[in-house]
């Protein structure tokens, strides 16, 4: 673990994976152009093979390499929200391996805001393949050290950004035939997106085959049950057992303070995207019977977070 761009960039061109920080949570990332350091990625993770990666861009120039086409509108959401928690689900070239999109005609495609990513995608002469650096299914890390905790022995380098500040992954949008449609609620609001393109269609999650990558409906799953739903009305139904608790602002005197998720106390959304997957695995850690959270406004980010946190409480 380190800040060492120059031995990140090495291991990539040797095909090897590093783990890299980006605004959102942090990739595991490899050479999106070679298939065995692809198909090394769902090793580590242990993936499924139909769920496609994201693939991460120094240069919207590149798009030219990547794609056949990018829709005007995929165009003005690249100058506005470029680099940036948003990915473009676009027409591929050939040149990306079948692996990476799960066989789809269409690859995801963004540039990261994180300093260190694009730094390190500019010494590079290809992009990342980069998804959620963790076990497939499980809450996505947010620190390095939550890498390290988890494949830190699986992989030679994590290059260490800090703390995420978005936290919630990439808001993803695609074109299909005009239409303009959100395949993944994330770092970027639905709002802020309309007020670019006008109203989008919002798609549904995937069991299989999903379309995007983060649309399995069950996903971010701590291994303590987490079920949601009005907190007051939840306590008393579980007062005999060691509850943690997530909620967006209110704390509860009944469950003691070193096992409650505060997300913001000043009902701050990019705050409390940023507390989430934190919050989750803290409390995950602490040997509990049952977590218990509540959903935030379906508004701004309070989209993304619900998405988050529905699928960390949904059954496979």
């Amino acid at each position: 673990m380190g800040i060492d761009i120059e031995q990140a960039a090495a291991l990539l061109r040797a095909g090897e994976l590093v783990a890299i920080p980006t605004e959102t949570v942090y990739g595991l990332a490899g050479n999106a152009l070679d298939e065995v350091a692809v198909s090394h990625i769902f090793a580590v993770k242990n993936r499924p093979s139909f769920d496609p990666l994201i693939v991460h861009i120094a240069f919207q120039e590149q798009l030219q390499e990547l794609t056949q086409e990018v829709p005007a509108p995929a165009r003005l959401l690249a100058e506005v929200f470029w680099p940036g928690p948003l990915t473009l689900l676009l027409p591929r070239q050939r040149i990306i391996p079948d692996l990476v999109t799960a066989g789809s005609p269409l690859v995801a495609l963004r540039i990261p805001q994180h300093p260190l990513a694009l730094a390190l995608l500019q010494q590079l002469p290809f992009p990342l393949a980069a998804p959620s650096a963790n076990p497939f299914g499980y809450i996505s890390p947010t620190t390095a050290q939550h890498v390290a905790q988890q494949l830190g022995d699986k992989i030679p380098y994590i290059l260490d950004g800090g703390p995420c500040t978005v936290g919630v992954e990439s808001t993803i949008v695609g074109f299909v035939d005009g239409k303009i449609t959100i395949y993944r609620k994330g770092g970027i609001s639905i709002e802020s997106i309309e007020k670019i393109v006008g109203a989008v269609a919002v798609q549904p999650h995937s069991t299989s085959r999903p379309q995007a990558p983060g649309m399995l409906k069950s996903h971010y799953a701590p291994r303590v049950p987490l079920l949601l739903g009005n907190i007051a009305d939840l306590l008393p139904v579980f007062a005999n057992k060691k509850i943690g608790l997530i909620s967006f602002q209110q704390p509860y005197p009944t469950v003691p303070a070193e096992r409650q998720v505060i997300l913001s106390a000043q009902g701050d959304f990019a705050e409390a995207a940023r507390h989430l997957f934190a919050g989750m695995r803290y409390l995950d850690s602490l040997n509990l019977d049952v977590m218990l959270a509540e959903l935030l406004p379906e508004q701004d980010l309070g989209r993304a977070i619900n998405d988050r946190l529905r699928r960390a409480a949904a059954e496979g």
